[in-house]
Parts: structure tokens; sequence; C-alpha cells
């Protein structure tokens, strides 16, 4: 069933669970829908329809803690001083903000953003933290070891063996960049969310977040490898799993990605159940696979979307299939795209891992040598491509012609199943 962006909005806030899962291609509307929702929670003024009825003002301005959310738009908060024109070191430049403020001046834990942002992202590199003109330098390190003459480990004066030295001051890559905004909120959100886990209001050690209802994540896996981005997952997940909530009662989280193993890692762990002390007297179930829910969010082409049910089976989907799926649905050359040619190369690739073989061509060496070579060309010309001038290719109709005879003769050369409604369709 179609709906707009605040439909979906209004669906996810109804259906009161603990945490809820979203996938969805880049493009689809995942940093739209987290607008959304955050109008939805925490209406601005001059969002409501019928401003000029509201009496309570106040209220309203409350409403702003009752959400936390990570999107592309929180990365705006910092940006690059360069100072050209002097030669000074760069520095990430952070714009006034209650949040960013409240975890470094308030909390003061920028040592526990260092350690989060050198587990996720990149330990050779230290951030530095000027809290007073609230900016950041980033500084390049190596490792030494101290030994005797011997080569025994000798500990230095804190009783280290192992020291950091600082090389340089670095301007670090979008991605670095990207991962150290997320390690300052992943902080923030951990903070909060142990915070809130004292019962007594009187007893917390801050009450700003006291109405604090729900945290939106958007996408905070923009570069990481698998490895770092597998610990982020499984850390993210035990952290929300750990929140407080009973009988429909507590923090809500909402996760939106386009990246297919981030989202199966966090549909596997949100598949298990997490016992801990629920009170004083008892071990309970402090979660509960039931509090969780996966979907597929997908943009159709007249602009309006669909947020589909992905976890009926209490499986994730397999991305490639998933891909598959999608390719099969087209009806004639008017559909197809150049990213479709991403969609396909990416199938032959996984394929191949699965089935043993080095090279996704191999998989073509069913076909007609003239289909075999025009298929890696194709391939070749408008997946991937290394070459500048390539990315400006237009497709050819005779292409997306045999383009579309590929999926068939594909599916049927290595036995995929009948083409189904449900995502998680799998191979015979």
């Amino acid at each position: 069933m179609s709906k707009t962006l605040t439909e979906i909005a209004k669906q996810l806030k109804d259906a009161n669970k603990k945490v809820q899962l979203i996938y969805a291609f880049n493009g689809s509307g995942k940093t739209r829908l987290s607008r959304e929702f955050k109008k939805l929670i925490s209406p601005k003024i001059d969002d409501l329809e019928n401003a000029d009825e509201v009496e309570n003002f106040d209220e309203i301005r409350q409403t702003r803690n009752k959400i936390l959310y990570y999107n592309a738009h929180t990365e705006d908060l910092f940006y690059w001083d360069n100072d050209l024109e002097f030669d000074a070191e760069p520095k990430l430049i952070i714009q006034p903000n209650s949040f960013t403020d409240w975890i470094l001046k308030d909390q003061g834990l920028d040592r526990r953003i260092i350690d989060n942002f050198q587990k996720f992202a990149n330990s050779s590199v230290k951030p530095e933290f000027n809290i007073e003109q609230s900016n950041i330098s980033f500084r390049i390190s190596e490792m030494n070891k101290f030994t005797d003459d011997q080569g025994s480990d000798l500990a230095d004066s804190d009783g280290n063996n192992l020291v950091f030295h600082s090389l340089e001051n670095i301007k670090i890559s979008k991605g670095e960049e990207s991962n150290f905004i997320w390690s300052i909120f992943y902080t923030l959100f951990d903070e909060v969310i142990n915070i809130l886990k004292e019962p007594d209001k009187n007893k917390r050690d801050d009450n700003q977040f006291d109405e604090l209802e729900y945290v939106f994540i958007d996408d905070p896996v923009s570069s990481l490898d698998d490895n770092h981005l597998i610990d982020l997952a499984v850390s993210l997940a035990k952290l929300i799993k750990s929140s407080t909530y009973e009988d429909g009662k507590g923090v809500k989280f909402i996760i939106s990605t386009h990246n297919p193993l981030f989202y199966n890692v966090l549909y596997n762990e949100f598949n298990n159940d997490l016992s801990g002390k629920k009170s004083d007297v008892n071990i309970g179930k402090i979660y509960k696979k039931e509090q969780s829910a996966k979907y597929i969010l997908k943009k159709h082409a007249d602009g309006t979307f669909q947020i589909i049910d992905s976890g009926v089976n209490d499986r994730p989907f397999s991305y490639h299939l998933f891909l598959l799926s999608e390719l099969r649905k087209l009806q004639g050359i008017e559909q197809v795209e150049k990213y479709h040619f991403n969609f396909l190369r990416n199938i032959l690739e996984k394929t191949a891992t699965f089935l043993g073989y080095k090279q996704w061509n191999e998989l073509l060496q069913k076909l007609p040598e003239d289909d075999r070579d025009v298929m890696n060309r194709m391939l070749n010309l408008y997946s991937h491509s290394a070459h500048a001038g390539e990315e400006v290719t237009d497709l050819q109709d005779k292409d997306k012609e045999k383009f579309i005879k590929l999926i068939k003769d594909f599916t049927q050369m290595y036995g995929f199943s009948e083409l189904r409604e449900d995502t998680n369709a799998r191979a015979n």
C-alpha cells in the first residue's frame, strides 16, 4: 500500500516497538523520513498548521528533548577551518548546539569519544579537543614500545609499555570525519541511556532527558570496513537492548540504513532476547525479540512510498536475492537504468563467491561466446566504471534488451526459484 513519508512516520510512531529497523536503497527517502518523524514528535511552531491557535508555546518548545536523532543533517553541525591564508593547522569546528555542548562541556566525555572513534574507525588518528573554542584537531600517531638493551619490555612513568607519539596534524578523510561525528553522537546516546536507567528522577545525574521518547539513527556506517561495521552494529544493538523498557514505556529506537551487512547484523542481534536485572528482586528479560520490527522501505516512481515487513519469516533477507527480485520485475527496456547494471554485477559477485568461482564473469561461461563478450563489455562499461568518460555513457536500447535477456538466462541457468513478492525468496 503506497503512503507518504508522513504517513509512514505515523505508522512507526503507532507501532509502539522498542526498536524498528529499516532497510532502503540510497535515495529512497531515509533522511527525509527521519525529518518527518522528528516533526511528528517535536514540531516547530512553523510546522503547525494552526500556529495562530497555539496557546502554550513553552509546551511546544519542551518537545525538543523528546527525540534525539542522527542523520545527514547532523553532520552539518561540523565544518572545517582550513585557514589557507596563514597556513595554519586544519581544525574541525563545532557549530553551537545544545547536544554537543552537553556531551563535551557539561559531561566532559571527550575521552570516551576518542575511544569510540579509535574503536570504530581508525586507531592511529587521535582527536584533540579544544572545548572552550569548540574545535577539534586530529593528529596522526605512531605507537612505540619501550624495551631495554636485551629487548625486555619497559614501562613508562605511567606504567604503560605502549605509548602513542603524535607526529603531525592532519585533515582526516570524509569517511573518517563521518565516523568521528557518529562517535560523538554514539557517546551521547550511550550516556543518556545510562542516565535514564536510574528509575528515580531525583537521583539522576541530569534531568534534561527525562522526557526523551525516541532516538532516530539514519546510516551511521558511511565508510566502515566490514570488521568495524560489525563491531559498531553489535555495540549499538547491545546498547539499545540494555536500555530501560517495560510495558511499552521507555526510549524507542528507529534505525535506517542502506548497508545490507549492517542491516543483517542488527537484524540477527535484535532476534536474540537479553536477560538481566530488571529490579532489586528479580532477574528477567530486559529485551525480547517481539519488541522489534524490521522493514524494507521502497520508493515508487510516482513519489509515494511503501514500507514492507521483512521480519515475517524471522530471518534477514539475502541482499543479492533482493536485488535479483527487483531486476526480475523489469517489464521493458524503458525501465532499465544504469544502476540496474550495478545490481546485476553485485548479484554475480555474490553468486560467484557462493559457488566457489574466483571471478564473477566465470558465471557467464554457459552463455554463447558472442553473448558472453557482450555481457562482459556492458557490465564493465555501465557498472563500477574506473574511467571518468564512461560515467556519462548513455545506455543503448540494444544493451537494455540484452540486459533483460541476461537476467532471464541467468536465473534459469543457476536454478533460482520463481519470482515471488516476498523479498526473502531463496534459490532452489
